[in-house]
């Protein structure tokens, strides 16, 4: 131990700004841009989540010449640890099985169906029947680019990143590019409401009253205002739920088009912009909402000491027969799927059970509903927060709008 240098936690968190950001893995302090939202803390859960081990190597380069002197390791975390070890050991990382080969191939069937259906066929059933096909197209699509993004599925980083470009901008019309940028966050920052994007749809949604403050969102650097257009919205919003998502598509358009023909920098900006390209010349929901909306939520950046705490409270699963995991891409196993994001969707069944009990074990929340639970604890989330909206609005100033639509006598 002689000659090495040690600082304090309290000493670590100093260091969380751009240009003197420092986190430590193992005890040991490093810089990385990414993990903004967690700096100046020991993040080892969340690096060993998202990164192979054969990342270890390249971490040295990194390396401020500190430790951490009152370095420690929860049960929980070592448990945890524990487990992403012995999956590693069983493979399950690299065995990623046919799923991206059959999904692909599926989607190749139904969009000969699809062109089958519209210009081989008059009758009106089969438009109809080709439209039902090409929005589980999409769906399947989403989940190929959903995979592709969190680690490779083709044999080579470069066919990976063509499948990604494929599945994502060119069949569903989404920039991959803008899809890694907030999925990243959503992951690290789990039901965070001023960091996490997934929960930020002010003025239309609010999952908790904490939201009528205005909070600031850390990730677009923005005020997200609370403003009376909000609370009209917002006090209807689980009336209104079901036929704002039936449209939501088009936000995450132009959200795909503002990061694209941004100033930041975009990785593949001109294969994301051919993608897109081709999507409008050939001119579905996924559950992601369910697994979130009625889960826990806090204000306030993530804690790297409580990666596993945090991923339980902010997350429920789906309860499914196994037939329904294709129709669902794995992603009803939410809670798995965040702490192993690595992890293929084959074995997530498989791992449930032991994540299951490693969660009795210490405790911690394993939510498990089915699919009309989920969508039913989903609405009374919203109508809770929309009735709390009400209250708020009774005490402020109205607008013109708000008192036509309330007028009585």
């Amino acid at each position: 131990m002689k000659g090495k240098k040690y600082i304090t936690a309290e000493e670590l968190k100093k260091h969380n700004k751009p240009g003197d950001l420092w986190i430590s893995i193992q005890g040991a302090s490093r810089w990385e841009i990414p993990l903004l939202n967690l700096a100046g803390q020991d993040v080892t859960d969340a690096f060993i989540a998202y990164h192979p081990g054969t990342a270890w190597k390249y971490l040295d380069k990194f390396f401020t010449g500190y430790y951490l002197q009152d370095f420690q390791v929860s049960d929980v975390s070592k448990d945890y640890r524990r487990l992403v070890t012995e999956f590693s050991k069983m493979g399950m990382f690299e065995t990623k099985g046919h799923v991206a080969f059959c999904s692909l191939a599926s989607v190749a069937v139904m969009f000969a169906i699809v062109l089958y259906g519209v210009l081989r066929c008059d009758s009106v059933w089969a438009h109809l029947g080709a439209a039902m096909v090409l929005g589980m197209l999409w769906i399947q699509s989403t989940y190929v680019g959903h995979d592709s993004g969190h680690y490779q599925v083709m044999s080579s980083r470069g066919y990976n990143r063509l499948a990604q470009i494929i599945t994502g901008n060119c069949l569903t019309g989404i920039s991959i590019a803008w899809w890694k940028w907030t999925h990243n966050a959503h992951h690290i920052a789990c039901n965070s409401l001023d960091y996490d994007p997934d929960l930020q749809h002010i003025p239309f949604f609010a999952v908790s009253s904490r939201f009528f403050n205005s909070l600031t969102s850390c990730f677009y650097g923005r005020k997200l205002n609370f403003d009376p257009l909000a609370s009209f919205l917002i006090s209807y919003q689980h009336l209104t739920f079901y036929p704002v998502m039936c449209v939501a598509r088009v936000n995450l358009y132009l959200q795909t088009l503002l990061l694209l023909f941004s100033n930041r920098k975009v990785p593949d900006r001109a294969f994301n912009i051919m993608g897109i390209l081709l999507r409008c010349y050939i001119h579905s929901t996924y559950p992601v909402l369910l697994n979130h909306f009625s889960a826990n939520v806090y204000v306030g950046p993530p804690n790297g000491n409580d990666w596993f705490e945090k991923q339980t409270s902010g997350t429920l699963d789906i309860a499914c027969s196994s037939w329904m995991d294709w129709f669902f891409g794995g992603l009803q196993f939410q809670l798995e799927h965040h702490l192993f994001p690595r992890l293929p969707r084959c074995p997530l069944r498989k791992v449930s059970p032991v994540v299951k009990d490693l969660c009795k074990k210490h405790n911690l929340p394993y939510r498990s509903l089915s699919f009309w639970d989920a969508n039913v604890s989903t609405i009374k989330t919203l109508r809770t927060a929309a009735m709390q909206a009400r209250d708020v609005s009774n005490t402020a100033p109205k607008n013109l709008l708000w008192e036509a639509v309330n007028t009585h006598g």
